[in-house]
């Protein structure tokens, strides 16, 4: 059963699954998927190629799907993918993708809230249990990893990459990438530390947390380059997952990651 209001403009094409609601003056056009569970709410748009699964909740003044703000864009057939049980807020953009010099699609993965008047642009990759908080805007072909959170007002420069459990301060301008299991933050953005309250809401160890912080000390504190402190945490640390994911990211980082800020031992933001 689908609960749609009298109001509301639903292409016949639009394909909803079970429970859907679409509220008063809410828009879904042609080759839209939404699927069971998910709430539109009023005056909400959803525009042609967007692909949104269960459970997800989509508020008021929300647009999704609208065409890339690229000049490249020649009107090619371009995508939106969202995954389950996302949170778009009042206001939110999320741009389809484009095919000139970006992937095709933009992607938002499980578990997501997207806050109010949140941007993201083209071709963005947004990862599971991520949070967007409001006016956060991504420009296109930014990489946000798993359990990442940007912080309100922040600007994303397009192509940045930001890692998986980082935490990027309100207000923030990001130019470089963000390392993974870090905190960044002021202006110019720096490495403040390691995000020690998001890791230990989230279930890691002690020995895990005090190990990412000790490869971060090589890396910014140890007086060696780059390259240099990478060679010595592949051989001195014991292989693990946040080893070999901090590793990575560096390796493939093509914008280069922030530079340390002065009181990171405080392991915050002031």
């Amino acid at each position: 059963m689908v609960n749609i209001h009298p109001s509301a403009i639903v292409h016949p094409n639009a394909k909803l699954g079970n429970n859907v609601t679409v509220g008063p003056f809410a828009v879904i056009e042609d080759n839209v998927e939404i699927g069971d569970n998910t709430i539109i709410e009023p005056h909400a748009v959803i525009y042609p190629y967007v692909k949104m699964g269960k459970d997800c909740h989509v508020f008021p003044g929300a647009v999704i799907g609208a065409i890339p703000q690229d000049l490249k864009f020649n009107g090619e057939i371009t995508y939106v993918e969202i995954g389950d049980r996302v949170n778009i807020r009042e206001c939110a953009t999320i741009n389809r993708g484009t095919k000139a010099s970006g992937k095709g699609v933009t992607k938002i993965g499980n578990d997501v809230l997207i806050m109010s008047y949140v941007h993201v642009a083209h071709d963005c990759r947004v990862g599971n249990h991520c949070i967007l908080v409001s006016f956060v805007g991504i420009a296109g072909e930014t990489d946000v990893d798993d359990w990442a959170i940007i912080g309100g007002g922040t600007k994303v420069h397009q192509f940045t990459h930001i890692g998986t459990h980082a935490m990027v301060g309100g207000g923030s301008a990001v130019n470089k990438d963000i390392p993974p299991y870090s905190i960044c933050g002021r202006l110019p953005i720096v490495y403040a530390g390691v995000n020690l309250v998001g890791l230990r809401r989230r279930g890691f160890e002690s020995d895990v947390i005090r190990n990412i912080k000790d490869m971060y000390e090589y890396i910014y504190f140890s007086g060696y380059n780059f390259s240099d402190a990478l060679s010595r945490i592949e051989a001195g640390f014991p292989d693990s997952e946040e080893k070999r994911t901090i590793l990575e990211f560096i390796k493939n980082s093509k914008r280069g990651i922030v530079r340390a800020g002065e009181s990171h031992e405080k392991g915050g933001i002031e």
